[in-house]
């Protein structure tokens, strides 16, 4: 799918407008979780609480659709699976990539990951965006995706979603949900959000977590995930709830009881997370050790 930037989504990276309702701060490994301090206010004086949600709860729904990543060394990733979307026309956001087909910049690693890797090739930036649209779309379950993220400045990466009628339905009506994006120079701290008509660019509603441990989110592998029910969507990482959403925290329609297809993509430069400059080392990989889906009714 290639669309005219002026059309595309990802035009309104700003810092999104938090909810500031039902976010549930829990206790993981024995330490308190935390939770950006201006991301989040309440709504009542005493905060909701609630139980993590494991990844074994999670399995106990029906796996619908996986891609495991598992081949050969230097393999395309499934084309049964993932479209690659190509260009260099800022995408909306004055990013500075061209994102390719060239296995430079997306392949298995032989070891079960998909590798998404930013290079700096001299005379421009190279990435790879890749969609799942008219493969596999979903409707309501669990969404997650185990993620080791890159880092460094003006490094943007993201697993996302758009609404399946997108681009004959136009972007925000579409609708979309960020599973997770992380600016690159803000080690500790991922972000999650919605996206649709009247609530899009710097009103898009959603929360900010930080690591718990006070580290960084490219230390490792992290599992990034959504419970989607009609009407209400739960963001967790590592099995930890950080947000709930419901349609009473939009301004304008819930257009998230459709079907949606996932993307996965690594951006250089860009409003939101800045540009690159003397501190950013390339290249940069995203690994992906699985993309899975749940239909938990």
């Amino acid at each position: 799918m290639s669309t005219d930037s002026k059309n595309h989504p990802r035009t309104h990276r700003r810092t999104p407008r938090r909810t500031t309702r039902y976010a549930v701060p829990v206790l993981a490994a024995g330490a308190a979780v935390a939770l950006t301090a201006a991301a989040l206010t309440w709504s009542e004086d005493t905060a909701p609480t609630a139980e993590p949600v494991s990844h074994d709860t999670a399995q106990q729904g029906e796996l619908v659709w996986s891609d495991e990543f598992d081949g050969a060394e230097g393999e395309a990733p499934d084309p049964a699976n993932w479209n690659h979307e190509t260009g260099d026309h800022g995408w909306g956001n004055q990013e500075l990539q061209n994102y390719t087909t060239s296995r430079d910049n997306s392949a298995l690693d032989g070891d079960g990951n998909l590798l998404i890797t930013a290079l700096d090739e001299g005379d421009e930036y190279t990435s790879a965006r890749m969609t799942t649209q008219d493969n596999m779309e979903h409707q309501h379950g669990r969404v997650e995706a185990r993620v080791h993220l890159p880092s460094g400045q003006g490094i943007w990466p993201a697993f996302w979603m758009l609404g399946s009628d997108f681009p004959e339905t136009p972007w925000p009506d579409s609708g979309e949900i960020d599973v997770m994006e992380y600016i690159g120079s803000e080690l500790g701290t991922v972000h999650g959000t919605v996206h649709g008509p009247g609530y899009s660019g710097g009103e898009g509603v959603g929360a900010s977590y930080d690591h718990p441990g006070g580290g960084s989110f490219a230390d490792g592998f992290h599992v990034f995930a959504i419970d989607w029910e009609p009407g209400s969507i739960t963001w967790s990482v590592d099995g930890v709830p950080y947000n709930t959403i419901t349609a009473d925290d939009v301004s304008g329609d819930w257009v998230f009881d459709q079907e949606f297809f996932l993307i996965l993509n690594v951006a250089v430069g860009g409003e939101w997370p800045g540009y690159p400059d003397e501190s950013t080392e390339f290249p940069q990989q995203m690994a992906v050790d699985y993309v899975r889906v749940y239909d938990m009714e």
